[in-house]
């Protein structure tokens, strides 16, 4: 794992590769809470403060008090100020209607978790969501906005939290993978079918088992190419980035004990 000091100034937007653009493809149709997951190496930043007491992140001497510690577990990193450019991607709500990135949360203070599934046809991302319902009432009660991104249409995002359930509020769906695309998440038939760090959900048959009671593979994509995409995970703090981590393949999802300690570590202003 590299220890990288970022200065406060703007940076670059870097992605992991490019990719070619897709053609549009929506069409016009009609105690902690149990699964958390475990830790992995996967692609992770953590966006702390100086005074951060998050036992990950290594302090070393910086020219400037006000740099902040990042830590990076892969050389594909996020830009801290991503939520400039991610703020301005239409997504859609599971009823359907359009609604901008920047419109989920609050975007001075307001803290968020995103978490970018794969596609709604994945049995693995029910488990996750599935998960994440579980651990709602924290984030609730912490001041914490989920957001959960789907890849495929609305009607695919309802399927899901029909099927689950998983409340619809805080459930979109991202037919073109534009979010998917701005942050970077791997994408590829390798990273879906043979990365060992997909290796994991052997460990988590129960819960897998649990997710698949009302599952259903009409949640797949008609765009078969989506079946592809890795999702991620995210923490924002108005449109400061707090955390990042790409999935490195199928399955391999953030811990999300790590996820509340992150927001729960977040400075008062």
């Amino acid at each position: 794992m590299a220890l990288i000091v970022t200065p406060p100034h703007p940076q670059t937007f870097q992605t992991l590769r490019p990719r070619p653009a897709l053609p549009s493809r929506f069409p016009s149709s009609s105690t902690s809470p149990p699964n958390s997951h475990a830790s992995s190496t996967s692609s992770v930043s953590f966006y702390s403060y100086p005074k951060s007491t998050n036992s990950r992140i290594t302090t070393t001497t910086t020219r400037s008090r006000t740099s902040r510690l990042v830590v990076r577990a892969s050389t594909s990193p996020v830009s801290p100020n991503i939520s400039e450019i991610l703020g301005d991607a239409t997504i859609f709500t599971a009823t359907g209607d359009p609604v901008m990135f920047k419109d989920l949360w609050d975007q001075t203070e307001g803290i968020a978790v995103v978490a970018l599934l794969r596609h709604f046809g994945c049995i693995c991302c029910w488990e996750l969501a599935s998960t994440l319902k579980e651990w709602r009432p924290k984030f609730d009660a912490a001041g914490v906005k989920l957001v959960a991104v789907g890849v495929g249409t609305p009607d695919k995002a309802r399927m899901l939290a029909e099927g689950l359930p998983f409340p619809v509020d805080c459930l979109y769906a991202d037919p073109e993978r534009k979010a998917y695309d701005i942050l970077g998440l791997y994408y590829g038939f390798g990273r879906t079918f043979f990365n060992p760090a997909s290796a994991k959900v052997f460990s988590r048959f129960e819960s897998l088992q649990k997710a698949a009671k009302n599952y259903t593979i009409q949640a797949t994509p008609d765009d078969r190419s989506s079946v592809l995409q890795q999702g991620g995970m995210f923490v924002f703090k108005g449109k400061e980035l707090l955390y990042a981590r790409k999935d490195e393949g199928t399955g391999d999802h953030a811990p999300l004990d790590d996820i509340f300690d992150v927001c729960c570590k977040v400075p008062v202003a």
